[in-house]
């Protein structure tokens, strides 16, 4: 690993759209210098009486997840907000964090006209890993602590308290990952109430880990 001094400075940009949208983000990023990225297929929680009401208040989403040095970052952030109108009410959110370390990418190259910028963090991005049906609940924790919504992706495990066997088979249960945005105020009390309710001290109840959060777009208080 190199040492902190000498780390490359990459930003790991999430964006968080309608379903449908995901592959146009990554069309547009493109022409913004960045080769490729990852979309995963997400569910948006909304607390609206209606929707719930109405029994739609899960909006199907796509995160795309997107590598790049900090000049490109910040060009293909400005040119997606132009593209899909962040600044609107539901219309996307878009945020970054730091890349420390990246290995296996011949496309992300350093670029030394841009310095990593240093300021107040406004946000987190709280992530939660735990075995698919409880992500509601973390979620009913997360709203009890303050947080106004979240996105749940399916995801599978592989770690020493998720694989069980059938028929002498090893079986990777499936999983769910909650990504949470959160005001950096409201972090503590939210990770607190989430680890109390889902007892996630307890071995194989799942894992949280925070990001802290350098640039958004989309977000309302």
């Amino acid at each position: 690993m190199q040492r902190s001094s000498d780390i490359p400075h990459f930003s790991l940009i999430y964006v968080i759209v309608k379903f449908g949208l995901g592959s146009k983000v990554l069309k547009e990023a493109k022409k913004c210098g960045i080769s490729g990225g990852t979309l995963m297929l997400g569910k948006g929680t909304v607390h609206n009486k209606i929707l719930n009401l109405l029994a739609i208040s899960d909006v199907r989403k796509e995160v795309v997840l997107m590598i790049a040095n900090n000049k490109k970052t910040v060009t293909a952030l400005e040119h997606l907000n132009k593209v899909f109108n962040f600044s609107k009410p539901n219309h996307g959110i878009a945020f970054t964090t730091a890349v420390t370390d990246l290995i296996g990418s011949r496309s992300c190259t350093i670029d030394d006209q841009i310095e990593s910028e240093e300021g107040e963090t406004l946000y987190q991005n709280i992530m939660v890993i735990v075995d698919k049906g409880n992500a509601e609940e973390v979620m009913e924790a997360a709203k009890a602590a303050g947080s106004k919504g979240g996105t749940i992706i399916n995801a599978r495990g592989s770690g020493i308290h998720e694989t069980s066997k059938l028929f002498s088979m090893n079986i990777e249960p499936e999983k769910e990952i909650v990504m949470i945005l959160s005001d950096v105020k409201a972090t503590t009390a939210i990770v607190e109430k989430i680890r109390e309710d889902l007892k996630i001290d307890e071995p194989g109840n799942g894992i949280i880990f925070v990001q802290e959060v350098s640039k958004t777009y989309g977000i309302y208080e």
